[in-house]
């Protein structure tokens, strides 16, 4: 019971999302069983899509050579522009990663076990997925984490470490054990509390399935050819493909702080139209202006503000902080709606849906799996399609569209290393939606070769997170026993 008590609290603070939660429930009394699974579904990926839009995100944007910050926001983000790994596993100044990405395994754990009671294979199936999600994702920010003996609450306080391989392979199996469940998913109700894909069956497993592929081009460096052909194999049996639309999440996001779309909240404007700090404060970096620039990249001008019809990026890092040109006057902020007198760019309206995976990453990797020869297809055709993916989210006229793929730089025929021009244009489309994915590639593979923090006395990069003070304080034993804890210690599958 203490298990579910903690589900239910945490649906209603960490996820915060009592309005989107359609229950006719005493709120006084807010137990496992006064809320149907539905509800609970709804508010476990309003938590996991909070928390990839914002913490990870986040983690992605300075990492994976996006963001930086103008001479106003030089002592903003310290942590991150300075890869100060004890500070982010800080219980009060860190980024709570491991503690949310487990509350999320715990909260689709207890969902899946109440709805094998019933024979839900929806519910359990979805459950499944997600977890599989949560888990591969903690295996790329730390290495070796527990498995077996984790999402078991205040029942398990010192869950057993695994191999972050092995985990992987555990995940992938629980991915496809969920994708087992969705398909014997009987008619799925109305109200069945799915934010993401509205019950669709088929789009689930589509969506298992790119989890899937992603998990696996992880490992593309790692010689385990037999492995990968395996699960590739699997997939292809299955049948579905991959998805060809956004996995997004949408509770009903309201114009009231705290119900809006968070990534609108967060580096945008609040309820009263006011700009946030996020928003004045954050800036590109000049190499990803540098880069867009040098392929005559129409999303430049959906994405950024120009300064005197021209765009002005920042150094990563604030090593040059005295210098006006960095000033936030003199630099190019997020171009919204309000900047543009309508939807535009990545801030298009307050209840725009929150993008988990987008279809654009899932066209990249199959365009990058197809490349290396380990599924059908055309890899120009599905690389094309991923950047028109792109455009299109951005507005950008189907004509200017066709130029920029005909470009010398850009057409992957012309490409004298194809994978790497699709890691290099996936870096470009996946800017601060899901920058994650660029810092997990450039651990993967090396690509772009964007500039490390420019920070006073900064050595190496980051290649993993710390695990946190709180796990610390009650599982130590554990963590020691994973040997080298730093930053700079590269999981399994880094290059």
């Amino acid at each position: 019971m203490k298990r579910y008590i903690c589900f239910i609290y945490l649906l209603f603070t960490l996820a915060s999302c009592e309005g989107f939660l359609d229950v006719n429930e005493n709120p006084n009394a807010p137990i496992a069983s006064n809320l149907p699974l539905s509800a609970k579904l709804s508010g476990a990926l309003v938590s996991t899509s909070n928390q990839e839009t914002l913490q990870i995100n986040q983690i992605g944007g300075f990492w994976g050579g996006y963001w930086g910050t103008n001479n106003d926001g030089t002592n903003l983000f310290f942590d991150l522009k300075t890869y100060n790994g004890p500070s982010l596993r800080s219980q009060r100044e860190g980024i709570p990663v491991w503690e949310n990405g487990f509350n999320n395994i715990l909260f689709f754990s207890l969902i899946q076990e109440e709805a094998e009671l019933s024979s839900n294979h929806f519910y359990v199936g979805t459950s499944k997925v997600m977890q599989g999600w949560l888990f591969l994702r903690l295996v790329d920010f730390y290495g070796n984490i527990p498995f077996d003996e984790a999402g078991q609450g205040n029942e398990k306080l010192q869950p057993r470490y695994e191999d972050g391989q092995v985990v992987y392979q555990k995940a992938i199996n629980l991915i496809t054990s969920g994708i087992a469940d969705l398909k014997q998913a009987g008619p799925v109700p109305a109200t069945n509390g799915d934010v993401m894909f509205n019950g669709n069956v088929d789009s689930w497993i589509k969506f298992a399935n790119t989890v899937k592929l992603r998990a696996l081009l992880r490992q593309s460096e790692l010689g385990n050819e037999a492995y990968i052909q395996e699960q590739l194999a699997l997939i292809s049996q299955e049948g579905s493909g991959f998805i060809q639309h956004h996995a997004q999440v949408n509770p009903g996001y309201l114009n009231t702080t705290g119900k809006m779309n968070p990534f609108w909240e967060t580096y945008y404007r609040d309820v009263q139209g006011n700009a946030t700090a996020n928003y004045q404060n954050l800036r590109p970096t000049e190499f990803l202006i540098s880069q867009m620039q040098d392929r005559n990249d129409p999303r430049l001008s959906r994405l950024y503000q120009a300064i005197d019809g021209e765009y002005k990026g920042v150094v990563f890092g604030n090593s040059d902080a005295g210098n006006p040109k960095y000033d936030r006057v003199n630099t190019s902020a997020f171009l919204g709606a309000v900047e543009n007198g309508g939807p535009t760019g990545l801030f298009r309206s307050f209840n725009q849906p929150s993008i988990v995976m987008s279809s654009f990453e899932s066209f990249f990797l199959q365009a990058e799996a197809a490349q290396r020869g380990w599924i059908g297809g055309s890899a120009s055709d599905l690389y094309n399609q991923a950047i028109q993916e792109s455009f299109q989210l951005l507005t950008v006229p189907a004509m200017e569209t066709t130029a920029y793929l005909s470009q010398q730089e850009v057409a992957l025929e012309r490409a004298e290393d194809p994978i790497r021009r699709i890691i290099e244009q996936k870096w470009l489309a996946l800017n601060s939606i899901s920058s994650i994915e660029a810092w997990n590639d450039y651990r993967r593979l090396g690509w772009p070769e964007y500039p490390a923090t420019a920070a006073s006395g900064v050595v190496g990069r980051p290649n993993r997170l710390m695990y946190p003070e709180t796990e610390r304080g009650t599982n130590l034993e554990q963590v020691l026993a994973q040997g080298n804890d730093m930053i700079n210690e590269k999981i399994w599958w880094s290059r």
